[in-house]
């Protein structure tokens, strides 16, 4: 007797709640099966927007699992399973986790916004958080920065995204501005006519844009002359110190002094 009572109510379950079962076991297939093909799809989309290779195999991840937690959570309601138990028990778990790495999303959330706005790209130079050098790799929570003195800095996203940054290669050049003072008695067409010179003598100063110099400020006891000129932004204190040595060794060949120099 307890057996047929058994099977009569395991029966009506199925007849109750079978429908729903299969119906929620079908939608997870087809289901499944969209978010495969959803996937393929945004892989080759990201690709040809040409989507930053760090943050590309993220953005998938995050987009498939969200989509196939969705997908359970869809399920289970079709099938009649409660959420109300799961749904706080992720909102305390949520909580908890939002708490104990808000510093950590901080930086995460500011690593996604470097990689799609790029302000800077691997291999430019910037200055950032008082260090100045190449930019190595951008992680999501972290950049990792080359300073010119082989110093490996690794600096915090959120650092670089609520903050000033300078990027110094972005425009591919620079000005060098060289100011020197030379005596009253001192040609200063003469001086020019030097700079020239040596400006044209060396390869790695620019043409394009083009050179000034002039006259910057008039003393009782000299007059000032600055100098710009444009270099590659890569390799430009390398190149500063060069044009600035020949600068001095012009002036000298010509017969032109500086103040203090023999």
């Amino acid at each position: 007797m307890k057996l047929q009572q058994f099977y009569n109510q395991a029966y009506a379950w199925l007849l109750r709640t079978g429908p729903s079962f299969l119906l929620g076991i079908g939608v997870l297939i087809i289901g499944l099966w969209l978010i495969k093909i959803l996937s393929r799809w945004l892989t080759n989309h990201l690709y040809r927007r040409k989507i930053d290779p760090s943050l590309t195999p993220f953005l998938l991840s995050l987009s498939v699992t969200t989509l196939r937690v969705l997908l359970v959570i869809s399920v289970m309601q079709i099938i009649g399973i409660q959420m109300t138990v799961f749904a706080a028990i992720i909102g305390a778990i949520g909580v908890a986790a939002g708490l104990a790495l808000s510093g950590t999303l901080q930086n995460f959330t500011s690593g996604v916004l470097i990689l799609i706005l790029k302000p800077f790209q691997v291999g430019d130079n910037i200055l950032a958080q008082g260090q100045e050098g190449t930019v190595k790799a951008i992680k999501i929570f972290y950049t990792i920065v080359q300073t010119f003195d082989n110093r490996t800095v690794v600096i915090p996203n959120s650092k670089l995204s609520n903050e000033v940054i300078i990027n110094i290669s972005r425009s591919g050049t620079r000005r060098l501005d060289v100011e020197m003072k030379f005596n009253n008695v001192i040609d200063y067409q003469t001086v020019k006519t030097t700079i020239e010179h040596v400006l044209n003598d060396a390869q790695n100063a620019l043409k394009i844009p083009e050179r000034r110099i002039g006259i910057s400020s008039i003393e009782a006891d000299g007059y000032k002359v600055m100098v710009n000129v444009w270099l590659d932004a890569h390799g430009f204190v390398d190149t500063k110190m060069e044009i600035q040595e020949k600068l001095m060794e012009g002036l000298r060949a010509s017969g032109l002094k500086l103040p203090g120099l023999a």
